[in-house]
This record gives structure tokens, C-alpha cells and sequence, in this order.
């Protein structure tokens, strides 16, 4: 007889999401089955934030070794060794990987099955090779894989995606990226640094979708260390050529950040990497034996995330949204809070703060100035600039600025900043806009001095700028004096 699983809760997919989940859901006693037919941690600790941030702190220290003569510190160009740079990814991974462990969750009281799940009717599914599940609720955290556009002669072209690209036996000494978002600029700059030349392609806007005068910033920094960059380009086909690689390529649309006007012709690199984006991975799970709607851009949840089958939850990069780990991690516990306690949840995309891990970084919470004023909102815009802020000069990294938006009345709809660890300066903003707070409360905020924590403070500050020359408030003041 096979055997039958009865767990409250049954979660597919040991990533970031999944395991949010089921080490919450497991912490309250609840009986969870965790089902995973890949690696544990999924994408962001196997293949993804992990070894591409421990890939970019590599790449940061060569340049920086570069950079130190403007400081009076010179130690001659830096030597990149690829294996040892390979070897600090890997033990980072390393590092973290026991905290994703089948063994740690086993000892947290879930059963942990490995195996592909696929649903065999709207209350059941059943593991390949193994038992049937009958969960009072399930939580699809699928995540996704990278896509690969139908580019003619990709699929027989030696091609590296975000997943192989950290596997390379050397360091790639042209690399052509296709796609300018995120993870190729991220990827694109880090290997740049290490010493490969690079040149990117975009058929569309670089980092469409942020503020545009914050991934100007970004995309200049790039042309200077010397990243070839190509928008308003397609490639048309790919084919192997001596010892590398060679794509045809197509002039169309309109160069934009300063790049490099699209061209056509034959562009040939040792290695060509696709980072054209990521799609759902659900082609296993026969969702429609579910009753489980979904499209190209993932399974359809509502605002509780909540697919069409209502005992059934959908999370992280297998739905339509923000595809980011801390995303993925705070639908996690929304899930927790509905599946468990009956709660009402919602969730909100534009409270989930995003970086963009190039150098500057771009970071952003909120509506952009560009989007409020699409839906007919017109911001009161504060800026300050990272070349008034003392810390910033002190260590001769003073490209980029903040960008606050906010009501006529002060309240902070959102922020985008440009600049060094712009990553982390978001997150004071991330928790103004969360609890609706006002330009007030971040003008009379305290921050160390000097620090590059003081920008979000001088912008604030600038909302009070035209009351300083108000005739009503300077007779005040003169009223004041008069009573000494």
C-alpha cells in the first residue's frame, strides 16, 4: 500500500520562501512535510545572492586595489586567481548551507522529502517515488529558472546562465551578457573588475523600471570602468566561433543612460552569459489538476496570496511580482499568519525595498517619481547629493544622490538613492514608508556624524527649505525678538 501523508501543512520548494514557511510553521508545532527534488536553499544560497554578492565583494577588493593610489597607497595592479576566487564562493556557501539542511529541519520536526511533487487532484499530491500528500493547506514556493530567449542557435551555443556562470573554469577573457537588468549589470561589473572585458546588450532600457535618473548614475560608473554597453539592441543568432563565441546583432530602438548606440554586425567573446530574466518554475506540478490558475508570469494569487484553489498558497518567485529573497521571505510569514491563525493578510509590493548590487548601488522603496506622476500624483520631490556629505568626500566616493517623494503634505510615499551602500541607507526610508511617516520624523532623526546615513536626513530637511524666506515666518520671528 502506498503510503498517505495527513500534514496541516505542505510546502514544495525548499528555498528561501519555502523554508521561511515551514521553520515558522514548525516552530508553533504544526505537523509540515517539505518537499524538494533540487538543492536545499534553492536558487538564493546555490546559485544566486549568495555566490553573486561573495563574487562582487571579490571584485570589490581588486578594484579597490586599483583605486588606492589615489590615496597615496600604491600596490601595483592587482592578480585575480580565478580558483581561489571560485574557492571563497564555495565556502560561502558552505558556511550557510547547514542552516538550510534537510538535517536541520528534520530536527525542527519536518518530514523532509526529496522528490518532485505534482498535484493529483485539488487536495492531494503525490511525490514521485514516494508517499501522497493530503495537507490541510499547501504552499507552492517553486521559484524559477533562468529564461532563454529564442534566439536562433542559443540552444546549441555554449551558454552560461546567473545558475553555471559561478562554475567556470576560467575567468572569461571577453564575456558578452545579454540583458542589462539587475544581474547582468551586477555580474557584468564584477567580472569587469576581475579582469575580463565585457560588453552588455539590451534590446530595451537598462534597468527599466527605476528611476531614470538614478540608473543614469549607475550605467555611467559602468562606461567608465569600461563595459561595453548596448541598448536598443537584439541579438538575432548565436553560434560557436574559434574558441569562444559569436552573436549576430541588430540595431533597434533608442540608446539610453549614456550607452553605447545600438549596432549591428557580429560581436564575438569567449563566453556569452543570458540574463534575460527568470520564469516560474511550475511545469512539474500539474496545476490545473488543482484547479490552480496561472500564465507566463506565474500562478495567479490575490492580495493574501491565496491561489484560485483557496486551500492552496503561492509564494515567492513562482508568482507574478518583486522576485526578491526578502520578498519571498515576508510572504513566507504572511502565509504563516493566514494558513495558521486564519488572519487576514495583504500583500504589498511597493513596501518591498530593492538593490541593485552594482557599484554605486541603487536602491528604492516605493512609487518613483516617474510612476506617481503616470497615475496622475503629483510629488513634492527632496534630493540631496552624495558631494555634501562629509563622509562621502572623506573617502572620494561621491557619485550619486537621494531622491525623496513625498505628498504636498510630507508624507513619504518612497525613495530611490543611488551611491555607496545605498542598500543599507534604504532601509530607514523602507521603514518610514511601511508606517507612514512624514519628512518630520527623518528631518529630527539623530544620525552620527559624519556617516553616509546624514543624506536621508539633509533631503528631509529641504522639505522646511521655503519656509525660511516666508515673510509670515520672518515677521514671527522679528515679533519674537521685540519680547527679548
Amino acid at each position: 500500500m502506498t503510503a498517505r501523508l495527513t500534514p496541516d501543512l505542505c510546502v514544495i520548494g525548499a528555498g528561501a520562501a519555502g523554508l521561511s514557511v515551514a521553520a515558522a510553521a514548525a516552530g508553533f508545532g504544526v505537523p509540515v512535510v517539505l518537499v524538494e527534488r533540487g538543492r536545499m536553499g534553492g536558487e538564493c544560497l546555490n546559485t544566486g545572492c549568495v555566490p553573486s554578492k561573495a563574487l562582487i565583494a571579490a571584485a570589490r577588493h581588486a578594484h579597490a586595489i586599483a583605486q588606492a593610489p589615489r590615496f597615496g597607497v600604491d600596490c601595483g595592479p592587482p592578480t585575480v586567481d580565478w580558483q581561489t576566487v571560485k574557492a571563497h564562493l564555495r565556502g560561502v556557501i558552505d558556511g550557510i548551507a547547514p542552516v538550510d539542511s534537510a538535517a536541520r529541519f528534520a530536527g525542527l520536526g519536518v518530514t523532509v522529502i526529496r522528490g518532485t511533487a505534482r498535484f493529483t487532484g485539488p487536495g492531494t499530491l503525490r511525490v514521485d517515488g514516494g508517499p501522497e500528500i493530503a495537507a490541510r493547506r499547501t504552499v507552492i514556493a517553486t521559484g524559477a529558472v533562468p529564461a532563454i530567449p529564442p534566439i536562433p542557435g542559443l540552444a546549441d551555443a555554449p551558454v552560461l546562465t546567473s545558475e553555471t556562470v559561478f562554475e567556470l573554469d576560467r575567468l572569461p577573457a571577453h564575456l558578452i551578457v545579454i540583458g542589462a537588468g539587475a544581474v547582468g549589470l551586477e555580474l557584468g561589473q564584477a567580472f569587469r573588475r576581475l579582469g575580463s572585458a565585457v560588453t552588455l546588450i539590451e534590446a530595451g532600457t537598462p534597468l527599466a523600471g527605476e528611476d531614470p535618473e538614478m540608473a543614469d548614475v549607475v550605467l555611467a560608473a559602468l562606461r567608465r570602468e569600461g563595459i561595453a554597453l548596448h541598448t536598443g539592441t537584439t541579438v538575432t543568432r548565436a553560434e560557436r566561433h574559434r574558441d569562444g563565441i559569436a552573436v549576430t546583432l541588430a540595431r533597434g530602438g533608442t540608446p539610453a543612460g549614456g550607452a553605447t548606440p545600438g549596432h549591428g554586425g557580429t560581436l564575438s567573446g569567449s563566453h556569452l552569459l543570458v540574463a534575460a530574466g527568470r520564469r516560474p518554475d511550475l511545469a512539474a506540478l500539474e496545476l490545473d489538476r488543482a484547479g490552480i490558475a496561472h500564465g507566463p508570469d506565474g500562478i495567479v494569487v490575490d492580495r493574501g496570496l491565496r491561489t484560485t484553489n483557496r486551500r492552496v498558497y503561492a509564494i515567492g518567485d513562482a508568482i507574478a511580482g518583486p522576485r526578491l529573497t526578502h520578498a519571498a521571505s515576508h510572504q513566507a510569514g504572511l502565509v504563516v499568519r493566514s494558513a495558521l491563525f486564519r488572519l487576514p493578510v495583504r500583500f504589498d509590493a511597493e513596501l518591498i525595498p530593492r538593490t541593485v548590487f552594482t557599484d554605486p548601488e541603487l536602491a528604492r522603496i516605493g512609487p518613483t517619481e516617474v510612476a506617481l506622476r503616470g497615475r496622475g500624483v503629483g510629488p513634492r520631490v527632496l534630493r540631496w547629493p552624495l558631494h555634501d556629505n562629509d563622509r562621502a568626500r572623506a573617502e572620494r566616493d561621491t557619485s550619486g544622490h537621494v531622491k525623496l517623494v513625498t505628498t504636498r503634505r510630507g508624507r513619504i510615499l518612497g525613495a530611490s538613492m543611488v551611491g555607496t551602500q545605498a542598500g543599507e541607507l534604504i532601509t530607514t526610508v523602507a521603514l518610514a514608508v511601511r508606517h507612514r511617516l512624514g519628512v518630520r520624523d527623518l528631518a529630527e532623526q539623530v544620525v552620527p556624524y559624519p556617516t553616509r546615513g546624514e543624506i536621508g536626513k539633509r533631503a528631509a530637511m529641504t522639505y522646511y527649505a521655503r519656509s525660511l524666506t516666508s515673510p509670515a515666518v520672518r515677521r514671527m520671528i522679528g515679533w519674537l525678538r521685540r519680547l527679548g
